[in-house]
């Protein structure tokens, strides 16, 4: 599956108030960001998952919120991303609740060292 555009346009108007939502496609899927601060990915399959870390970790496991896995080299490996829930689809309190989580964790991430 393509980027849902209409997606990245609907979290671009709910985030307004929260900044810019730039994205970048990445194998088959995209990676958000909000003023430059990764926030989340959609994933190759048009899923919406937010970054998270060990601080927020409790939140998500509060909600339900699945962990992003992926296969490499045959063993699946989880990443720091959780399932979007439901009602960050057609709600903006929720899409802005939500990402603010997934914002704050991109900021507690260390800075990653360009290559030369």
């Amino acid at each position: 599956m393509a980027v849902d555009e209409a997606l990245i346009a609907w979290i671009g108007e709910a985030l307004e108030p929260m900044g810019r939502v730039s994205m970048r496609r990445m194998m088959g899927g995209a990676t958000l960001y909000c003023d430059g601060t990764i926030f989340a990915i959609q994933s190759s399959d048009g899923g919406l998952w937010f970054k998270s870390d060990a601080e927020s970790d409790a939140i998500w496991d509060a909600e339900g919120c699945e962990r992003f896995t992926v296969d490499m080299k045959g063993k699946p490996t989880s990443m720091n991303y959780r399932r979007a829930p439901d009602d960050v689809y057609d709600d903006a309190d929720a899409m802005r609740r939500w990402a603010a989580l997934g914002l704050e964790a991109g900021m507690r991430a260390p800075a990653k060292k360009r290559k030369r």
